[in-house]
């Protein structure tokens, strides 16, 4: 097979493949940059694997940067681009079930591929468009079938993080996972234990937001995998309800992805922050899913107000109801977002007033009741109790002042 026109990546990237090739190497394009190429999906990074060593590569051009130079890899500056060149090689030894004991160069593709993880992802691309396919990687695109390169056994004991790279696949692409492949990745779930939770976190998420989630998760529960990661022990049941979502249905972004998960666990917001932290995600997203599932609970006992609404947000706002939205087909997701675009300010940094104001005219000292009249005046102006104007906030403010003394 030959793809006519690549991707204006791949071109660019050309005169770094000839430049070797010029020097009597191989070169090719390979990884999920050649697969997506195929399947006209947008290409990320480029990678490119060479018969030339370290440090032939490096004698063929002015700037380069030794970025894994002990695996064979070698950045390249061109044309203010960077492009990673690595050797082929052969690896042996996987005692942390992650990276090699040992790696050895060698001028072999054929050994080079053989030790990818599916044969989807161990496809060449030479610089002309010519696809060099050793393990019948194309069929099984053609199939849309997730296969292991040789024996899966042994490509989930090189790196046991394939596996959850299998049903991330699986949704990503709509693909099918091969029979043995998903046989192996059953009998050898226990493997993740070995795997950084933070290596872990980046494929689950990359599943859940997939074009077909649900095959993701089902593949997820049926190989054993859930048992594996962080709060999702024996939660097989809750998991499930997953499987019954609208199967168009697509998360776009990881907000959505842990507000789903802790909604379907019936999580509180005090309980998903130390579940968050088990996955070790952001703070600022155990913030966003925090606020996310207090707003669902007020949904949830129609004791949705202006205060909760501003103290959420826009952007979770938006993630809550679509969320919502996905668990209940009913769910009227439109508004609560109608209801914060009412609100009359949207930040404290819209109320007409703010310390300075309050201090400058002398009717209250720095303190804590400073905040307090600051809060109180915000809350009167979401309420509408008061207009959003300084000079009836100052006066306002006087009034709170005096009832906060005869206290």
């Amino acid at each position: 097979m030959k793809i006519k026109k690549l991707p204006s990546e791949f071109n660019a990237a050309r005169p770094v493949l000839q430049t070797i090739e010029k020097a009597g190497f191989e070169a090719y394009f390979v990884g999920g940059s050649v697969r997506d190429t195929i399947l006209n999906d947008p290409i990320h990074d480029v990678d490119i694997a060479t018969s030339a060593y370290p440090s032939e590569v490096k004698a063929l051009f002015k700037k380069t940067i030794d970025t894994g130079i002990k695996h064979g890899t070698v950045m390249i500056l061109d044309h203010h681009e960077k492009y990673e060149v690595t050797t082929f090689r052969t690896e042996s030894g996987y005692q942390d079930f992650r990276r090699p004991d040992k790696v050895t160069f060698v001028r072999s593709l054929s050994e080079d591929l053989k030790r990818r993880d599916f044969t989807v992802n161990a496809l060449a691309l030479k610089e002309d468009g010519t696809i060099i396919d050793l393990f019948s990687g194309l069929n099984d695109l053609d199939n849309h079938i997730l296969r292991a390169v040789g024996k899966p056994e042994e490509r989930f004991h090189e790196d046991a993080l394939r596996m959850m790279r299998a049903i991330r696949f699986a949704s990503k692409l709509d693909f099918t996972i091969e029979r043995n492949t998903q046989e192996a990745i059953k009998h050898h779930a226990p493997l993740l234990k070995k795997i950084a939770v933070e290596r872990i976190l980046v494929e689950f998420e990359k599943m859940m937001m997939g074009q077909n989630l649900i095959k993701g998760v089902q593949y997820f529960i049926e190989t054993g995998l859930f048992q594996y990661c962080p709060g999702l022990k024996n939660q097989q049941q809750a998991l499930k309800k997953l499987l019954h979502i609208n199967p168009n249905a697509q998360l776009t972004n990881t907000t959505q992805v842990w507000l789903l998960i802790c909604r379907i666990l019936k999580l509180s917001p005090k309980q998903s922050h130390q579940f968050l932290r088990n996955w070790k995600t952001s703070n600022e997203l155990i913030a966003s899913v925090e606020q996310g599932l207090r707003l669902a609970d007020a949904i949830d006992k129609h004791q949705v107000n202006e205060l909760i609404l501003f103290q959420s947000g826009l952007f979770v706002v938006e993630q809550t109801t679509a969320v919502l939205a996905l668990l209940d087909p009913n769910f009227k997701a439109d508004d609560p977002i109608k209801a914060y675009h009412k609100l009359p300010i949207k930040s404290q940094q819209e109320l007409a007033i703010n310390g300075r104001d309050l201090l400058q005219a002398q009717i209250i000292s720095p303190g804590p009741r400073l905040g307090k009249v600051l809060t109180d005046l915000r809350d009167e102006v979401l309420t509408n109790r008061i207009k959003n104007e300084k000079s009836i906030l100052i006066l306002e403010a006087q009034k709170l002042l005096l009832k906060l003394e005869s206290e």
